[in-house]
C-alpha cells in the first residue's frame, strides 16, 4: 500500500494536481484515512516522494556511468552525469523541486542519506576518472560540478533557457562541462 500511495503522489506531482493526503489517497483509489497508515502527514508523504526521487536520480546517474566507456575522456564521462541530472529535472519537474525545494530535516535520515548518495556517486566518478586528482580537490569539483547541473536544470524549468529538444538540452550540459575543464587545463 505504501508503494502504492508513493505512485500515486508522484504521479499527482507530475500531472500538476493539488497535492494533499485526501488527493493522493483519491487518485491511489484508497480511503482518505489510508494514507495516514504509512505518513504521519503531508510534510512525511512529501519527504518519502523526494526520497523516492533521489533514488531515480541516483539510479539514472549510476546507469549514465555503467554506459560511460573506461576509454572515454573523463570529461566527456563526467558531462553525462550532468546530462543525466538535467534529464531527471526535465521529466520530473514537480518531483525535482520537492527534492531540491525544502532543506534536508536532519530528522529525516532517510531523505538526508538518499540525498547524500548523490554526493557519493558524483565524488565516486570524480575519484574514477580523475585518478590523479588530489583527494582534497575531489569535493570542491564535485559541488561545482553538481552546481552546474543544478544551475542548468532549473534555467531550463524556469524557463530562463528556451525549451529545446532533448539533444539541444544535452549538448548545452555536454558544452557546461568541457568549458569547465576547458579552463581548469588552461590554468592547470
Amino acid at each position: 500500500m505504501r508503494a502504492v500511495l508513493l505512485d500515486a503522489a508522484f504521479g499527482s506531482l507530475e500531472a500538476g494536481e493539488p497535492f494533499s493526503m485526501r488527493a493522493v489517497a483519491r487518485r491511489a483509489g484508497v480511503s482518505p484515512a489510508a494514507p495516514y497508515r504509512h505518513f504521519a502527514d503531508r510534510e512525511a508523504l512529501e519527504s518519502a516522494v523526494a526520497v523516492e526521487g533521489f533514488k531515480i536520480l541516483r539510479g539514472d546517474l549510476n546507469a549514465a556511468l555503467g554506459e560511460v566507456s573506461g576509454q572515454s575522456p573523463a570529461a566527456m564521462a563526467i558531462a553525462e552525469l550532468g546530462v543525466t541530472y538535467v534529464a531527471f529535472a526535465l521529466r520530473h519537474p514537480a518531483v525535482f523541486r520537492l527534492m531540491f525545494g525544502n532543506e534536508c530535516d536532519a530528522a529525516d535520515s532517510e531523505r538526508v542519506q538518499a540525498s547524500s548518495e548523490l554526493h557519493r556517486v558524483l565524488d565516486g566518478a570524480i575519484e574514477r576518472f580523475f585518478p590523479d586528482l588530489p583527494v582534497a580537490e575531489v569535493p570542491s569539483l564535485s559541488t561545482a560540478l553538481w552546481s552546474m547541473a543544478h544551475g542548468l536544470a532549473f534555467l531550463h524549468l524556469d524557463g530562463k533557457l528556451r525549451p529545446d529538444s532533448a539533444a539541444d538540452v544535452a549538448d548545452r550540459a555536454r558544452a557546461a562541462v568541457a568549458a569547465v575543464f576547458a579552463v581548469r587545463s588552461a590554468t592547470s
